[in-house]
């Protein structure tokens, strides 16, 4: 079917409109967490997101006169890519956490001398990056996360509607916000493995001096694996409260950086 029949079957309106909520719903399958996993083939993601717009559309563009030339049209679709940008940034900030929370334990534990690549970024990254990443995939299925995303997704309408135009000093700020969050979020998962790890190499830096005979790295480096696996299964049920608890904050803040200019 081609556009010309499209636009007499459905209207010129509606087709428009279905295209500006494709541009704000595309970025949560480029950027947001699992919609936009390497694991996912491009054409499943692409059915999906189609299916979203195809959903929307009749919801959003009620009422809306939408520009048709193609230069009004042309910045009406940056707009929408726009402010699905600064949705799924913020959501992605908050995994981008996790896989830094791992690299961090991976480096100090010696795991990050084996590279794996991970399935859901498509990235170079170490076993607990990769498994930390995987975790959190879980937890976010587990607890209805793609529920949540498609539902905030949905109320941006409500804060920029399609024939609206988002403030974009709060849209800067808030991505600015979202990038500046995502050592801090790592320090609170990885923050307790850290520091034992630190005093573990403290003790084994003490013990070298007091029996200078002793080989601290054959010795170090296996302790030094145990304490980091052992703290990490007692932390993981904290963490999954956490990640649940950060989810729904993450869509909050998200809607809070859109505002119409």
């Amino acid at each position: 079917m081609t556009l010309q029949q499209l636009i007499e079957q459905f209207g010129e309106q509606q087709v428009v409109g279905f295209f500006l909520v494709l541009a704000r719903v595309s970025p949560l399958f480029a950027l947001a967490p699992l919609f936009s996993s390497k694991s996912v083939p491009m054409r499943v993601r692409g059915i999906v997101a189609v299916a979203l717009a195809i959903g929307l559309t009749p919801l959003v563009t009620g009422g809306a006169k939408l520009p048709t030339d193609p230069w009004g049209l042309g910045g009406m679709i940056g707009k929408e890519i726009l402010v699905g940008a600064g949705f799924a940034f913020t959501l992605a900030a908050l995994f981008a956490a996790l896989e830094v929370a791992g690299s961090f334990l991976d480096t100090l534990i010696g795991f990050s001398f084996g590279g794996l690549v991970d399935p859901i970024t498509g990235n170079q990254s170490a076993v607990l990056a990769r498994m930390y990443s995987l975790i959190g995939v879980l937890i976010f299925i587990a607890i209805g996360g793609d529920t949540w995303v498609i539902q905030g997704l949905a109320r941006t309408y409500d804060v920029v509607g399609i024939d609206q135009v988002p403030d974009i000093n709060v849209l800067v700020a808030g991505a600015v916000q979202s990038f500046s969050s995502i050592f801090l979020s790592a320090i609170q998962v990885a923050g307790p493995i850290v520091l034992a790890l630190i005093l573990t190499d403290a003790a084994f830096g003490v013990v070298s001096r007091v029996v200078p005979q002793l080989n601290v790295f054959a010795v170090g480096f296996p302790a030094k694996v145990t304490v980091g696996l052992l703290l990490l299964g007692v932390t993981l049920p904290f963490v999954g409260g956490w990640l649940a608890d950060e989810l729904q904050q993450s869509v909050l803040q998200a809607l809070q950086t859109l505002k119409v200019a």
